[in-house]
């Protein structure tokens, strides 16, 4: 019950420090069909931090169960690409860039409490986060939507693999989830301060 608690200050002290956005996305240069979309999500900080953060937390919070390891990262992946189709169809979505760099820090703070939640908690959490990568993504979508879409799904799901296994590891070093979860909250603070 504390660490929901610490979560919860933290993630409020941080959605008011978030007043102004990240600005990580400037709608600048190619992004159409598969390569953009491959290089999408690897080109920028809060992406990166944010996928990877979801596969490091699903094998922390795992409990060793293969099963229940990948269900946070199928669901951002399906969630994603919701939020995809409405950036492309230009649906809007309040302050995706303070929900993306939100993200980031609030899976930093999950890594570093090593939090855990039910499956269905955990499913939703992703798939939130997962809409505003994914209206980020498809909103900054200028054709070959299918190829572009392609592109960064199997991108996030490398990313959320490499998350995995890098959360695996954790559990095997005393200090290493604290000190990247640290790493990565202080990071999404920094992009909702940017």
């Amino acid at each position: 019950m504390r660490n929901i608690r610490l979560v919860t200050g933290a993630a409020l002290a941080l959605l008011l420090a978030g007043a102004a956005p990240a600005l990580a996305h400037t709608g600048v240069g190619h992004t159409h069909g598969f390569f953009a979309g491959i290089t999408h999500p690897v080109g920028g900080l809060d992406h990166l931090l944010a996928m990877l953060a979801v596969g490091i937390w699903s094998a922390l919070s795992s409990r060793g169960q293969m099963g229940r390891m990948w269900v946070a990262p199928a669901a951002f992946i399906a969630a994603m690409l919701v939020g995809a189709t409405a950036g492309y169809l230009q649906v809007p979505l309040p302050m995706v860039e303070t929900g993306i760099a939100l993200s980031v820090a609030l899976l930093g703070l999950l890594i570093l409490t090593r939090v855990e939640v039910s499956l269905v908690v955990g499913a939703a959490l992703a798939a939130v986060f997962a809409i505003y990568h994914g209206q980020a993504h498809g909103s900054e979508a200028t054709g070959a939507i299918l190829a572009y879409m392609a592109g960064f799904v199997i991108a996030t799901a490398a990313l959320h693999g490499i998350g995995v296994g890098l959360g695996l590891a954790m559990t095997r070093v005393r200090l290493a989830a604290p000190v990247a979860g640290t790493a990565i909250a202080a990071a999404g603070a920094y992009l909702l301060s940017a």
